[in-house]
């Protein structure tokens, strides 16, 4: 990705430590220091503009969440719409539940320690097409165990894509290393547009042009992992019963599946 920035872009994001920082490395293990409080933190990896994160924080003030890239000026124009938004709705100056960080996914044990992150969100990464590249896609196994190691015992990954060559190779990337997938969608908003989930700056112009967008669930944590297999197990148990006994299946007014 070029990016044309403004001059002096280091020195204005020098100058938002409440908001950026540009050396995760030093607060491995102290996140929740950063932030204040113990509230649990989701990240972002590859937050382009920010739209996305900017959202998820205002909607969602009892979390922190952390955008994550690579580039200055994409810290730069996510700090100036996170500000603008929580000064819109909320009224504030600040942005107190969220964090801009530069930085690359492949130094992702460096900046946490494990367990310290519940979720990963992973949105319109590239889809690096070229089978020489495979081992840049961020669904990759050797990423899959990146994440591994620094999600908690309740952690999840959400993946969002346009590309179905990447989600099959990512379909292909859980099942190899055995993480359990929920909620999998070929088209998402085939419905009508999910306006319970916050859409990214791709999105929203791919569902406009008709595309359709892939998602799905990757559950990590042991905890959710059991809980949800305790929820199979009990919907199935509930068939079995309903069979033997000869009675009728629930009647529910159907609505949208992923």
């Amino acid at each position: 990705m070029r990016l044309r920035g403004r001059k002096n872009i280091r020195e204005s994001l020098e100058q938002q430590p409440d908001l950026v920082v540009l050396e995760p490395h030093k607060l491995k293990g102290r996140w929740h220091e950063f932030f204040g409080n113990d509230q649990p933190i989701h990240i972002e990896c590859g937050m382009g503009k920010g739209q996305f994160i900017s959202r998820m924080s205002a909607n969602n003030p009892g979390i922190n969440y952390i955008g994550m890239d690579i580039y200055d000026e994409l810290l730069r124009r996510g700090s100036e719409k996170a500000r603008a938004l929580w000064k819109e709705e909320k009224g504030l100056d600040e942005v107190p539940n969220l964090a801009l960080v530069r930085g690359n996914v492949e130094e992702l044990e460096l900046m946490f320690e494990p367990g310290e992150l519940e979720r990963i969100y992973l949105n319109f990464s590239d889809p690096w097409p070229k089978s020489k590249h495979a081992r840049r896609r961020l669904t990759h196994p050797r990423f899959l165990m990146k994440y591994k190691y620094v999600l908690s015992d309740i952690g999840e990954i959400h993946f969002k894509t346009d590309s179905l060559s990447l989600f099959e190779f990512s379909l292909n990337s859980f099942s190899d290393i055995e993480i359990q997938m929920r909620n999998i969608s070929l088209d998402l908003h085939r419905h009508g547009v999910r306006h319970d989930l916050v859409l990214t700056e791709y999105e929203t112009k791919f569902v406009a042009q008709g595309m359709p967008i892939y998602r799905l669930e990757a559950v990590i944590g042991a905890k959710v992992r059991d809980q949800h297999r305790l929820v199979v197990a009990q919907d199935l148990a509930e068939q079995s019963r309903r069979a033997d006994a000869k009675e009728p299946s629930p009647v529910v007014d159907p609505e949208p599946a992923d």
